[in-house]
Formats: C-alpha cells, structure tokens, sequence
C-alpha cells in the first residue's frame, strides 16, 4: 500500500501535490481539533496523516531537485 500512495503521488504534477498537501494539512488539523475535545475515535489516523504529509512533501522535494 505504501509503495502504491507514493507511485501515485510521482505520477501527479507539482500543482496537484500542493493541493493534496494543503488537504493534508487541513485533515491534520481537524483531528487535532477533534483529539483535543475528545471527539476523534482512531487515534492512530493522526500519525497515518503526518506520514502522508512527510512523504508529500518528500516527493515535491524530488521534482523540485530533478
């Protein structure tokens, strides 16, 4: 699964992956908020999307230097 989310994030332009990362950060967000008033049920969906978000920017990182 890992090797599929970033196949298809080398596949996409530099415009949709700011996209997909400011919609990243956005989720990110919105857990935060609901961790903090004890309304967010998984956890774990935090940690799954600031790995997401780390492996965006990773792959806008290697466009930008290619």
């Amino acid at each position: 699964m890992k090797n599929n989310f970033v196949e298809e994030l080398r596949a996409k332009s530099a415009t949709e992956l700011q996209e997909e990362l400011v919609a990243a950060k956005k989720e990110l967000f919105n857990l935060r908020f609901q961790h903090a008033t004890n309304q967010l049920d998984n956890t774990s969906r935090i940690k799954e999307v600031r790995k997401n978000i780390a492996k965006i920017q990773t792959v806008i990182t290697e466009k930008a230097n290619a």
